[in-house]
């Protein structure tokens, strides 16, 4: 872990959750935690599919926007993505009661600050393969 300590106030955590939305949020500011963010906001605020199809679809249309190509080697990951849900989901399934919003995305940036986490789970020539970026795919390790 690093020994930075997040700690967004709630308006911060609305305009990121708000400019990733409108495509306005800054390449610069679109971060691991700004991801870990977006992803709590619509879990937290839509069934689990059609959380999982904002997350996916936003992405891909937010990249576009900053310039980002979709493409087999850049861009949206879908087994990234995916991971990132599932261990966001693990978090509010264990620790989520009672707790605003704020709370929860603080809480969850400062566990799950290593964005190198899925390379305990995947091996980096599988993470990284085409096959991987297109579709879900299970840890190799």
């Amino acid at each position: 872990m690093c020994n930075k300590t997040f700690d967004f106030t709630s308006n911060e955590l609305e305009n990121i959750v708000s400019e990733f939305k409108n495509c306005t949020l800054s390449k610069k500011n679109w971060t691991h935690a700004a991801h870990l963010i977006v992803a709590l906001w619509y879990l937290t605020n839509y069934s689990e599919l059609e959380a999982i199809n904002n997350i996916r679809d936003r992405i891909k249309k937010y990249n576009v926007a900053v310039g980002t190509k979709n493409t087999k080697n850049s861009g949206y990951h879908e087994t990234i993505t995916l991971f990132w849900v599932k261990m966001i989901q693990k978090y509010l399934a264990t620790n989520s009661a009672n707790k605003s919003f704020a709370e929860n995305a603080n809480n969850l940036v400062n566990f799950y600050e290593n964005s190198a986490l899925p390379f305990e789970y995947y091996s980096r020539e599988f993470l990284m393969s085409e096959s991987a970026r297109k579709n879900w795919v299970e840890p190799d390790l």
